[in-house]
């Protein structure tokens, strides 16, 4: 249908095209930082009581940093700034009121610290940061002359600084995948036009997923600088990677002689149909995210999900249309490499293979050379492939060592928060940030307990004591509001993404405060150390159930797909290998290369990495196993239809790895050690499942197991759709 009408189908693509264009910029401007507090966690129900009964520390409490390099605090100058500082904060609409901290032991006196109560969502207290940072500066600067600087530290801070942070990676991650992608298309598909086309699909689609967002955000979808990265990258991933696929089928129906229209038809109806189960697995997966209750995982299934239909929808209606508008373009700009002599064996191989042709059915005779036209020659990867089917049991061994020599590392997986302190350095809340640590004021809990109206305030001599004692607390004092909440603030002198200070939001919680409080009482702990806590312990307890519908709906799927019962398993065991390896290597990566990924993989990472990567990996199990069915259901030989997948689909599966690899390694090139843990753990397990386990592990699995690869049970075989063959294909 597209390709009849590719006229109106191109019109209507390039309307949406520009339109989704147009909204992109206002999306970057509307994007949020990516959301961090748990929903219905302890840390997020503290701070709503502690904005309602204490309206002066709001939901969230800053710090404000006073530096000056040559006054101190008790200069008549200072003390003025400081005033006018504190009065013009105080007037902000969204300030609930300013508490200047006491000294600590060991402050530097050209240093003071103020708590400042900021009331309102993470939405509005973003809006409210830089009308309070500029109005702390201004007044400071014109009190002081200049000589009195403030800096703002606190969540909202932090992630505004990770937006920043984000859209500048994702710029520079797409100006480096596009030419390097552009590179590996060009030596895969030896022509410049078919490269160009590629290309072009897959930034269609990234900028009309990009544009379906910017809709959603217009409507009131809460959308982050993350989602947009994820969009982009795996809306440009998955539309290389389908819109790859579905070229070589039509390259393969014109050279057998169909025309322009009909190779359209032919590669949608065979390439297409596996590129839209293959869109279909990936948004599943991504579903199983949702399970997480933190606004930023959620919002990566959405991603996810956006991106794979936005790859679908341009593969099967605008990649006919192009293909046949385009078509006497594919083959301008043919890269020409020089080919050595054919040996004398090669030489015989060739004549024997002429005769068998010429004895064959024409249109098989055909296909033949369509496929050798557009593969290896019957040469490369047959060789391998019957090189393989011969050695099975050997290359099954060394694969499966390979993978578990890379897995082995991931016992020593450190999973945490890392702020990426050389991201930040330069901003004004890595200044601040780096004042405060170097006074050991470095965070800031805030300890909610509630109890009945009009009471007398909760008993917390014996826990300000405790609190006072601990080396990492640099100072703890309690308030009450008179009416129904009594809190504990909590100074912190460890750094904020030290997992003892994350410790110690979790020991008060669970240790101190249930033996130390009057019994019964509920203890609430809210603060940047609280939600960390609060963001790793969810993330941790949820994988395991991410995993679980992960591993289901996969091997439901693929059961469906394949009418197999050892199939689905296989794949599934295959991908698990592909990405414990991945982060066994990541793990080395935090050992060795710090500085390119940091010291801890960031603990919201292994649900990303893993929902991705089992979306990808059946991509490629399903370009590779389609094919072996096809064939085996024509002709029930084992070995013969895995040397024909292997054979037809490995130059595809490497070119689409080598560009989808491209696209994540590009994250690695962000300041944002999170990108970057991303980018690598998903290109290595996507090299690793396209090479050592698609092209070799697959396969060689398949030969031993022969004709049990096909078993179903009768029950399963009379209630699933009956196999496709090469015919029907």
């Amino acid at each position: 249908m597209a390709a009849r009408h590719h006229r109106a189908v191109l019109a209507a693509w390039l309307v949406l095209l520009a339109g989704s264009a147009l909204m992109v910029p206002g999306l970057l401007q509307r994007a949020s930082a990516p959301a961090v507090r748990v929903n219905g966690s302890s840390s997020l129900t503290g701070a709503h009581l502690l904005e309602r009964g204490f309206p002066r520390l709001g939901s969230e409490q800053m710090m404000l940093v006073f530096a000056s390099a040559m006054l101190q605090d008790d200069d008549e100058v200072y003390s003025r700034a400081l005033q006018a500082a504190v009065s013009a904060v105080s007037a902000q609409p969204q300030v609930g009121g300013v508490q200047l901290l006491p000294p600590v032991p060991g402050q530097d006196r050209r240093r003071t610290y103020a708590l400042v109560g900021v009331n309102g969502d993470q939405r509005a207290r973003q809006a409210a940061l830089p009308l309070l940072r500029a109005a702390a500066q201004r007044a400071a600067r014109a009190a002081s002359g200049s000589r009195l600087d403030v800096h703002v530290v606190g969540e909202t801070a932090l992630l505004a600084e990770a937006k920043r942070a984000d859209l500048a990676d994702l710029r520079r991650a797409e100006l480096v995948a596009v030419p390097v992608a552009l590179l590996a298309l060009l030596i895969g598909l030896a022509t410049a036009g078919a490269a160009l086309v590629v290309l072009a699909m897959a930034g269609t689609v990234m900028v009309t997923a990009l544009g379906a967002l910017a809709v959603a955000s217009r409507l009131g979808v809460e959308t982050d600088t993350f989602m947009l990265a994820v969009v982009a990258t795996v809306g440009m991933g998955l539309g290389l990677d389908y819109a790859l696929l579905i070229l070589l089928r039509y390259r393969q129906a014109r050279d057998i002689g169909h025309d322009r229209h009909q190779a359209a038809g032919i590669a949608t109806s065979t390439a297409g149909r596996t590129a839209g189960w293959c869109a279909l697995a990936v948004a599943l997966t991504a579903v199983a995210l949702l399970v997480v209750r933190t606004s930023m995982i959620r919002t990566m299934a959405a991603a996810v999900s956006t991106a794979a239909v936005v790859a679908a929808a341009a593969t099967l209606t605008l990649l006919p249309a192009v293909l046949v508008a385009a078509d006497r373009w594919l083959g301008r700009g043919r890269l020409r490499w020089p080919r050595p002599r054919p040996t004398a064996e090669q030489r015989r191989t060739r004549i024997r293979r002429g005769a068998m042709e010429h004895h064959a059915v024409e249109h098989r005779a055909v296909e033949h050379r369509a496929v050798e036209h557009d593969g290896d020659g019957g040469t490369g990867w047959s060789r391998w492939a019957r090189h393989l089917m011969r050695h099975p049991i050997a290359y099954t061994l060394a694969c499966t060592g390979v993978l578990v020599a890379a897995a082995a590392p991931v016992t020593g997986l450190r999973l945490g928060v890392d702020l990426d302190r050389a991201s930040i350095v330069q901003t004004d809340f890595g200044r601040g940030l780096a004042y405060m640590e170097a006074d050991q004021i470095s965070s800031s809990l805030a300890v909610v307990l509630p109890h009945p109206v009009d009471a007398p305030p909760v008993d917390t001599g014996a826990l300000i004591a405790t609190l006072r004692e601990d080396p990492r607390v640099a100072s703890a004092a309690p308030i009450d509001n008179g009416r129904d909440l009594t809190v504990v603030l909590v100074v912190i002198r460890t750094h904020i993404d030290d997992p003892a200070s994350t410790a110690l939001a979790r020991q008060i919680s669970r240790q101190y405060a249930p033996a130390l409080l009057p019994p019964g009482q509920r203890v609430l702990v809210t603060g940047p150390n609280a939600i960390f806590s609060d963001l790793i312990e969810e993330s941790t307890a949820q994988l395991g159930m991410v995993i679980a519908l992960v591993l289901g709906w996969s091997l439901a799927f693929l059961l469906v797909t394949f009418r197999s019962i050892l199939l689905p398993i296989k794949a599934v065991v295959m991908n698990l290998l592909a990405v414990t390896a991945a982060f066994g290597l990541l793990t080395l990566a935090t050992r060795h290369i710090p500085d390119l990924v940091g010291h801890q993989v960031n603990t919201l990472i292994p649900l990303l990495a893993f929902t991705l990567v089992f979306g990808l990996s059946i991509d490629y199990e399903m370009f590779l196993i389609h094919r072996i069915a096809e064939h085996y259901h024509d002709s029930g030989d084992n070995t013969a239809a895995v040397v024909h997948g292997l054979r037809h689909t490995a130059r595809p599966i490497t070119v689409a790895a080598a560009v989808m690899v491209t696209t994540f390694a590009a994250l690695l090139t962000a300041h944002r050690h999170e990108l970057a843990q991303l980018g690598l753990a998903v290109a290595t397990a996507i090299t690793l499942d396209a090479t050592v386990i698609r092209l070799a592990l697959v396969p060689a699995l398949m030969r031993v197991l022969g004709s049990r690869n096909w078993w179903l049970p009768g029950l399963l075989a009379r209630r699933l759709p009956a196999p496709r063959g090469r015919g029907e294909a």
